[in-house]
């Protein structure tokens, strides 16, 4: 495979037409970096079809994708294998007759219903040595240096070189979409920061957003806070640090979160799902990373401001571990709200200037 003078993976049959599924990994950040991978195989077929398998959490994702057919919401439980389920997954996909599944995720289960479909390529890694799951075996995984590099990999021919720089996630959302979805929770148009306080893993989470909230009020904006379920409870804290100025957005919905991210001036996230959104869209987005390394998981779209401690050099940071045991969360405790707010004040007189 060449590429070209633009760093593009040059086409290679303009006259098939088989459908392409992608099993991706469904954690909601994950999912988003998944849409490279569609947009590498739109480069090499653009006229072969592109499924997504989709959990109904990440199923809203797939509307706001350019270059996805259509998303088979199919959710499998976590802890089984659930034949069943997968035996009718299995029929869905045969049905719909692909010619190509890649299977992102390294185990057994991902890859049961596309070789129970019959999908005449099925490419992967090695994995669980899914020997018969997997009939286009891939080798050397390990070697790859990030999490995009070891999917996106998987979209190129066996054995191409890696290209220079992958092409970057998109989420394209309405602008007429994101005025009614403000006019509904009656949200005015004025400037408004989004905050992002979830995360997978505690480590992740930034200890000051209700002190920042309250800065960002101070300072004339409005300031939402965005999440799932698990996060009412720190949208609680914040609402009552600001006096109830700030907005609770949280939610079972994640249409509602992307539409939130889109709508924003500007986005101050953890690293989690939500700062992948808010990047993909294009939403002048702000990374708090502590316990996680930028390179390896920040989003391939450009941050606004990749934001870290730097008042001591710790010699655990990253750790990449869910739950601080040493140093007693100092990579998230230092990094003060004034910062924070101060560098989101700025991020938002630049975007405006561009």
């Amino acid at each position: 495979m060449n590429l070209s003078s633009s760093d593009r993976i040059e086409m290679e049959d303009a006259a098939d037409t088989r459908p392409i599924l992608i099993v991706p990994y469904m954690w909601i950040g994950d999912f988003v970096r998944g849409h490279t991978v569609v947009r590498v195989l739109k480069q090499r077929w653009p006229n072969r079809p592109v499924d997504l398998l989709v959990t109904s959490l990440c199923g809203p994702l797939v509307d706001y994708m350019p270059g996805v057919r259509a998303g088979i919401v199919w959710d499998l439980p976590r802890s089984r294998l659930a034949l069943a389920k997968q035996r009718g997954l299995a029929a869905e996909l045969r049905a719909r007759d692909y010619g190509t599944a890649l299977v992102l995720p390294r185990t057994w289960k991902a890859a049961i219903a596309p070789a129970l479909a019959g999908i005449p390529e099925r490419v992967g890694f090695f994995g669980e040595a899914r020997f018969g799951l997997i009939n286009r075996m891939r080798w050397g995984e390990k070697a790859l240096p990030r999490f995009i590099d070891k999917n996106a990999a998987l979209a190129l021919p066996d054995g191409a070189p890696l290209p220079p720089e992958w092409p970057v996630p998109q989420l394209v959302v309405p602008l007429a979409e994101t005025a009614r979805w403000r006019r509904a929770n009656g949200l005015g148009s004025g400037p408004a920061v989004a905050l992002g306080p979830g995360s997978v893993g505690a480590s992740k989470r930034w200890t000051y957003y209700p002190e920042a909230a309250r800065l960002l009020i101070e300072r004339g904006l409005d300031v939402w806070v965005v999440g799932g379920p698990g996060e009412k409870a720190l949208a609680q804290e914040i609402v009552a640090a600001t006096e109830g100025k700030a907005r609770d957005l949280t939610g079972t919905d994640l249409r509602n979160g992307i539409l939130a991210m889109a709508a924003a001036s500007v986005a101050i996230s953890n690293d989690s799902g939500l700062m992948h959104i808010a990047a993909a869209i294009g939403t002048p987005t702000m990374g708090i990373f502590g316990p996680t390394s930028p390179y390896l998981w920040a989003p391939l779209n450009d941050l606004a401001a990749t934001v870290l401690q730097t008042k001591s050099k710790l010699p655990c940071q990253p750790c990449q571990r869910t739950v601080c045991t040493m140093n007693d969360h100092r990579c998230m405790r230092d990094i003060t709200a004034s910062e924070v707010a101060d560098i989101a004040q700025r991020v938002m007189t630049q975007s405006s200037v561009r």
